[in-house]
């Protein structure tokens, strides 16, 4: 098709035409027969607006679409698609209503000779449910109304208008003849007499016009192509002389003669007085965008489309808000483009009719643009969500941001690339439209005057204002608006001439301008997508490919992880993490993982394809670079070369399309009259012309493989239903509903839809627990040492804000009382409110006798049910979610079942908040006395701090105190002074219960504390564990609802020299496995990454830690039995091991022995002094303790125990079978305690408090 080229097949739909550049042509305006009709969908939205504010609708529909109190050239009348053709395409059908709704947005227009009747250019998108697109093209424009009746309708409702407005006026006046001689004195009978002037319509002295559309349907989106096109066949109709041929010749071509470009080659077509040319991306490129990201960049800045653009990543609901509806597709397609290689899959609709505006309501993503009136601004926008909504007011230059979401990663850098490739096209970095606040009103001014055909879609008259003349000049700029702001008009001017002369050198200028504006959209785009091709070079590495085949694959998705998102994460610089760990877990990502699975059956997504081989590429220049793992920026380096490629294709044309040309029409159609689009003659359009063109018998080969693929593929996909069942299921609130149905909008459908989101809402709420239930169940079991872990406190962060998400999205659906940016917020303030109040109430004296017995006696609780009920009527329409009984009982049970595990998020993320805890001291009643005489204290420590001695009110066993949040808890110390007579105290156990979060934790003890009894501790460190289930105590009783399920623990470590420890003495072999376990959970501990690692201190000094592990050994064969009445401890053997080191000088044979020897006694005796003189009364198995956990930190500990070991106390204080007195056992014991000298160890302060080595 080299020379010339045209579309194969007859436009009825029968013949493979899916290379036509456009499917349909349609015309859109007012159907004279019918006359004037109100717009059905007006009186919806009347209906749904009183639905939103809770006005009855009988009131909304007396009106029937006549609002009296409307200027009628300001209403809204019923358009109707006068034709199309073809009249119908088999795979892209013709959905009349939606295209009717779409073309002309708000319906049929009318105005005066005296109203600007500049044409309007926009687009619009209809996305099918299997997620293909099909485009729209429209101008707009205004032709003199010829029927007498539809002029005479006008009259008639512009008498019925003033009469309603008259007596509004003397209505609201006094009904006294002086106040109502007043009420129309001078002034107003002036206004009354201009408002009727100029907001009127009088057959015998107005013209009237009335709006008309014109738009081309095509499969992909050449908008500068259709919109040349269209504003030739508009310069036809409007011009003094005819075109050179009849207006069904150009369209006929463009329809039936003209070709899709082939990939990655130009078209060359001809309008009705120039040349068109569209260009399409290469298999290898990216994929086709014509809409101009240079207006986007100029109508937002780089800055807040950057902002918009993360938004848009993580799928929050994003409004665009904008009087033009051009400037709404060219900003949600701009954003949308930049994606690559990832898709929106959620709700898509940037133009969204006003008979639609209940899918604000919709609580899942969207990406919506809403049409702002003249006159109103953002305030009087009611939302019904705004916690998580990004507002971008186009008009304004403004956004809005939801609450506390990540920036992109590496953000100053990439506005900075972005920012280069914007200056080297002379488009300033903060957008052309930038202002202070200050000044946004005086640019609003400069906005409804500017007339551009550029941002607007706008034709230009000939009489052309100065403005447009030196808009370029940003002083020329300022003057203007000043110049509109005193009320100073700026005369028009007649140019025809100039322009005349001038037409070659603009049309060069444009051509130009037109391919500067594409090398700018690829250089734009090449930079966004290098990012995501850095961000996700080795995301093949964490792909979990299946073994299975595709159909099981499809049936167990729900259940499958495709990605290993932890080693992802791990693997990532650090700056990355908030925003990736949230990316991750967006739709757009899972759908991306799924499509690269899903190559290994089947043809990759073209996306996919060209993303994977830009990594390729990567890779063979970087060989597996580490700096693909570091967060150093890297620029693109292709921007020149996508520059180029652009540049070939335009300057050189590939292919050139056939030349319109006479048709075979009947004498009399095609009759041109000057301003009016004439009547087609639909026979010659409804069908193509016959196959006899060259470049179809070229392209017939190609042409039947694609249609026996398509056919293939159509087979495959009847045949595989669960493929379709399952994928739909996978995405299906996102992809059902990814734009509307525009052709039924009644309320049963409304209701059918907001029933859906409800489903929609409820599936995610399951889907969501079961999730976090999986990952934190998963990882206490790997605690427990079963599997690996697979929750970082990264994704357990993500995973609650993914949740409380859902939760603002559920309380916001359906809300019509909206009381605060964030409806659950709201809601729960109103509900603390209303408690304060029953409190209030119940404890009042003034209440009443019989009404107090009432409520003791649960009578008024059915009342107060009544009354929330009632409030959730108030607060909320009846299709929400929260007023949905049986879903909303599902819900709250899929919200119960977390309470089985213990999450760490708020007590991790708000460390310098106020946090009241309750602590309750239990003794062992039984063994001690309950009240002691002396003045006991407690210190609690935990992550992020400690609380300080704090003395505990005598002969009391509970209190409650405030101090910043001290994180995770992990110990108690506990004491007393040992003053007065009962001073000895048996304390089995500490507990302590943060009270915002719930979690209450167990210091077991087990131990005295006095002097004389046990090993003479008046202190102890307590090592903490979480309670993961409800017990009979009181305490934890209030702690969880309801009760929890838990494996079975093993019982609490029983000191040895306690009075029931003799009995349950473990073996040698059992001895060393606890050792090396006790090592080896240590060294776990350090390969772990640093947020994944638990606690140290319980490593070292809980349960089956360190210390206890130790003990055993030395209790082993230790020679215990009383002696006067008398315990013999450890730490008294250690203190027999320091006076004989002291006293006694050793010899060795080897110097160096001696020497390493005699500093390692001296180091011993050092620390083990140190914490006799310790300003603190431990006992002696707590000194052991602090000598461990100092030897172990600072490396000592296997130098120390050959020391113990072939010390002469040994044979005294141990039996022969000791393990201490075996030599291959003592080797045993330090070989495994030196693998642990390889760590950095840093110990908790409240262990070490006061010992000074």
């Amino acid at each position: 098709m080299s020379g010339s080229g045209a579309a194969p097949g007859p436009g009825s739909g029968s013949s493979p035409a899916a290379c036509r550049f456009a499917h349909y042509f349609v015309l859109c305006g007012i159907d004279a027969d019918s006359g004037l009709e109100p717009d059905e969908l007006a009186v919806l939205y009347q209906w749904l607006e009183a639905d939103r504010h809770g006005k009855s609708q009988d009131a909304a529909n007396t009106t029937s679409g006549e609002n009296f109190d409307q200027s009628p050239l300001r209403r809204t009348f019923k358009s109707k698609v006068l034709a199309h053709y073809p009249q119908n395409i088999e795979w892209n059908p013709f959905d009349q209503d939606a295209v009717n709704m779409l073309c002309m947005p708000k319906g049929l227009s009318f105005r005066t000779q005296t109203d600007n009747k500049d044409p309007q250019f926009h687009s619009f998108i209809i996305t099918r449910e299997d997620g293909s697109r099909t485009y729209g093209f429209v101008l707009t424009f205004y032709e003199e109304v010829t029927s007498k009746q539809i002029c005479t309708a006008m009259q008639t409702l512009y008498q019925m208008h003033n009469a309603e407005h008259y007596s509004t006026v003397y209505a609201s006046s006094s009904c006294s003849m002086d106040s109502l001689a007043s009420s129309v004195d001078e002034g107003d009978t002036t206004s009354l007499l201009k408002l009727q002037r100029y907001n009127s319509y009088d057959i015998s002295r107005d013209t009237l016009y009335v709006s008309k559309s014109i738009c081309l349907i095509t499969p992909l989106p050449f908008m500068q192509a259709c919109k040349k096109f269209l504003i030739q066949l508009y310069k036809a109709v409007t011009s003094q002389q005819p075109p050179p041929l009849p207006l069904e010749s150009y369209i006929h071509n463009i329809l039936y003669e003209v070709p899709l470009p082939p990939p990655g080659r130009s078209l060359k077509f001809y309008g009705v007085y120039e040349p068109v040319i569209c260009q399409r991306p290469g298999p290898s490129e990216l994929p086709l965008s014509d809409y101009p990201l240079r207006e986007a960049f100029e109508l937002l800045g780089l800055e807040n489309l950057v902002q918009v653009f993360t938004c848009v990543l993580l799928e929050m609901q994003i409004l665009l808000y904008s009087q033009d509806y051009q400037r709404l597709m060219t900003v949600a397609e701009g954003i949308t483009t930049l994606l690559f290689p990832f898709q929106w899959q959620h709700v898509y609709v940037p133009i969204l009719p006003a008979s639609l505006l209940h899918f604000l309501d919709a609580p899942v993503p969207y990406l919506m643009g809403l049409q702002s009136k003249e006159g109103t601004d953002r305030s009087k926008l009611e939302l019904p969500q705004e916690a998580n909504l990004c507002f971008v007011d186009i008009d304004n230059h403004f956004i809005e941001l939801p609450e506390e979401f990540p920036q992109f990663p590496n953000k100053v850098d990439f506005i900075q690339e972005l920012s280069e490739v914007l200056v080297q096209f002379g488009i300033p970095p903060e957008g052309s439209l930038h202002c202070s606040e200050s000044t946004s009103k005086l640019k609003n001014m400069v906005l409804k005057d500017l007339v551009n055909d550029k941002k607007n879609g706008n034709v230009s008259t000939n009489n052309i204002s100065m403005y447009e003349l030196l808009k370029g000049n940003e002083t020329i700029a300022r003057l203007q608006a000043l110049a509109k702001r005193t009320g100073v008009a700026v005369e028009k001017m007649d140019l025809s001439a100039s322009l005349g002369e001038k037409d070659k050198d603009l049309k060069l200028q444009c051509e130009e301008a037109e391919l500067r504006d594409y090398q700018l959209n690829v250089q734009l785009r090449e930079v966004f997508a290098n990012r995501f091709t850095q961000m996700f070079a080795d995301y093949e590495a964490f792909v979990i490919q299946t073994a299975q085949d595709m159909e099981s694959w499809l049936t167990n998705r729900e259940q499958m992880q495709n990605f290993d998102k932890a080693s992802f994460l791990s693997d990532q610089p650090e700056p990355y993490l908030p925003f990736l760990s949230r990316f991750i877990e967006t739709q757009m990502f899972a759908t991306f993982i799924d499509n690269k699975i899903m190559s290994q059956w089947e043809e990759k997504d073209p996306l996919l394809r060209v993303f994977d081989s830009r990594i390729d590429k990567i890779r063979l220049y970087n060989v597996r670079a580490p700096t693909l793992r570091t967060s150093i920026y890297q620029k693109c380096s292709t921007l020149k070369e996508a520059a180029q490629s652009i540049e070939q294709r335009l300057m050189k044309m590939d292919h050139t399309a056939i030349h319109p040309h006479l048709l075979d029409m009947k004498i009399g159609q095609g009759k041109y009259e000057q301003g009016f689009f004439p009547k087609l003659q639909s026979d010659v359009l409804a069908t193509g012309p016959a196959n006899n063109n060259r470049w179809v018998s070229r392209s017939a080969t190609a042409q039947r493989r694609k249609e026996r693929l398509r056919q293939h593929s159509e087979h495959v996909g009847l045949d595989n239903d669960l493929r379709e069942k399952y994928m739909q299921e996978a995405r299906s609130l996102g992809k059902n509903l990814r734009q509307p149905k525009l052709s039924d909008l009644s309320p049963a459908v409304i209701a059918q839809t907001n029933c859906k989101f409800v489903e929609g809402l409820l599936k995610e709420c399951r889907m969501k627990t079961k999730r976090m239930l999986v990952e934190k169940m998963g990882h206490e079991a790997v605690e427990l040492g079963h599997g690996e872990a697979n929750i970082t406190g990264l994704e357990e962060n993500t995973l609650i804000a993914s949740l409380c998400d859902l939760l603002e999205r559920i309380w916001s659906h359906g809300l019509q009382v909206k009381q605060g940016k964030s409806a659950l917020w709201s809601h729960l303030i109103q509900f603390q409110d209303r408690e304060e109040k029953q409190e209030h109430l119940a404890e009042s004296p003034v209440a009443l006798g019989p009404e107090r017995r009432k409520s003791e006696s649960g009578v008024m609780l059915p009342t107060l049910r009544v009354s929330l009920i009632q409030d959730m009527r108030k607060l909320y329409k009846r299709y929400a979610f929260l007023r949905c009984e049986e879903e909303r009982e599902q819900f709250l049970y899929h919200l119960l079942s977390l309470n089985a595990v213990d999450y760490f998020c708020f007590t991790s993320v708000f460390t310098t908040i106020m946090i009241p805890y309750r602590s309750v001291i239990i003794p062992i009643k039984k063994l001690s006395n309950a009240i002691i005489t002396s003045n006991p204290w407690i210190c609690v420590s935990g992550e992020l701090g400690d609380t300080g001695v704090m003395q505990i009110p005598k002969n009391l066993l509970e209190m409650t105190f405030e101090c910043q949040n001290l994180g995770k808890l992990t110990t108690v110390q506990i004491g007393h002074d040992n003053s007065g007579l009962l001073a000895k105290w048996l304390v089995d156990c500490v507990m302590v219960r943060n009270e915002i979060t719930g979690h209450t934790y167990r210091f077991p003890c087990g131990r005295w504390l006095g002097k004389g009894i046990d090993d003479g501790s008046l202190e102890r460190i307590l090592i903490g564990e979480l309670m993961t289930s409800a017990s009979d105590d009181d305490l934890v009783k209030q702690c969880r609802t309801p009760p929890q399920q838990k494996s079975p623990t093993t019982a609490r470590r029983l000191s040895i020299t306690s009075l029931t420890g003799k009995n349950n003495k473990p073996n040698a072999g059992q001895i060393q496995e606890g050792i090396g376990e006790a090592v080896n959970n240590i060294v776990k501990h350090f390969h772990k990454p640093e947020k994944e690692r638990g606690s140290l201190t319980v490593l070292l000094c809980g349960e089956n830690g360190l210390v206890a592990a130790l003990e055993q050994v030395f209790h082993h064969g230790f020679k215990s039995a009383r002696i006067f009445h008398k315990n013999v401890f450890i730490w008294d053997f250690i203190e027999k091991v320091v006076a004989y080191f002291e006293t006694t000088d050793q010899i060795l044979d080897n110097e160096d022995d001696v020497l390493i020897q005699k500093s390692s006694c001296k180091t011993f005796c050092h620390y083990v002094n140190a914490i006799n003189t310790a300003p603190r009364n431990i006992g002696k198995d707590g000194k052991f303790q602090i000598l461990v956990c100092l030897g172990t930190r600072d490396r000592l500990l296997p130098q120390w125990i050959p020391l113990l070991a072939e010390c002469p106390a040994i044979t005294r204080m141990y039996e022969e079978s000791a393990l201490l007195r075996d030599r291959m056992t003592v080797n045993s014991l330090i070989r495994i305690l030196q693998t642990i000298q390889d760590f950095t160890i840093v110990l908790e302060g409240s262990l070490i408090k006061g010992v000074d080595v």
